[in-house]
């Protein structure tokens, strides 16, 4: 079964527009968790525009499901996830003013920094996992990292998923099988959403964990959290044969 990640920047985002702790991010996590997520999604950014480090470090004992946490490695981001240790870490290569994450990494120019990086994250127990676009020279060189996983981006899918989808998820099937040979575990998210994941799903459907956060939290003002999560559950079904 594919694992729903909610990831809740967006929800931090709200909060911080007038300070103080309404929305309580902490308490929204939770709430997912109870509504069905199968794990906790934030990226701290150096400008904690959106989740903050002390988020963070709240959501350590509070959380009873997976807890992934993005970023770009800085040696205090390091320090941060070595010390609270979550199930999983998410490296993506974002500059420090990036609204968001827009590309994956190059795995072969960034083949020595990225292993030390992973040695130093399996040495403390934390599964790892680089953001990579679909491209079988960065999944190979991933590999070569010694990564747990991959998370696909996928917003190049989203993009072109109305236009034409079965053009749009090939790169991205073939990138997840040459991860799944090489036995890397393959994680997706960016722009994935209520009408395009469950096609994804579909053609790939050893994916290990969606992580998604702008479209989810986008619906839930309309559906309510409750019912988006169950939504998006749903997309990420077995086919019934």
């Amino acid at each position: 079964m594919t694992k729903l990640s909610v990831n809740i920047n967006k929800v931090a985002t709200i909060r911080n527009a007038r300070g103080g702790n309404i929305p309580d991010v902490v308490k929204v996590a939770i709430d997912c968790e109870k509504f069905g997520a199968d794990g906790i999604t934030v990226h701290p950014r150096p400008d904690e525009r959106h989740i903050r480090a002390k988020d963070v470090y709240d959501l350590r004992y509070k959380l009873v499901t997976e807890f992934n946490i993005e970023g770009y490695p800085t040696r205090k981001f390091l320090d941060m996830v070595t010390t609270i240790r979550p199930t999983q870490v998410t490296l993506v290569p974002d500059a420090p003013d990036a609204i968001t994450s827009n590309a994956g990494w190059n795995t072969k120019e960034n083949l020595k920094m990225l292993t030390e990086i992973i040695d130093e994250l399996t040495e403390v127990g934390i599964r790892s996992s680089i953001f990579v676009d679909p491209s079988l020279e960065m999944v190979e060189y991933a590999a070569k990292t010694g990564a747990d996983r991959i998370e696909l981006y996928t917003e190049p899918y989203a993009t072109e998923y109305s236009k034409h989808k079965e053009i749009a998820v090939k790169p991205f099937v073939e990138a997840a099988k040459l991860a799944k040979k090489l036995g890397l575990g393959v994680n997706a998210g960016h722009d994935l959403s209520l009408e395009n994941l469950q096609y994804l799903y579909h053609n790939i459907p050893w994916l290990d964990e969606v992580s998604i956060g702008h479209a989810l939290i986008s619906d839930a003002l309309y559906l309510g959290l409750e019912k988006t999560i169950a939504a998006y559950k749903n997309c990420l079904k077995p086919i019934e044969k």
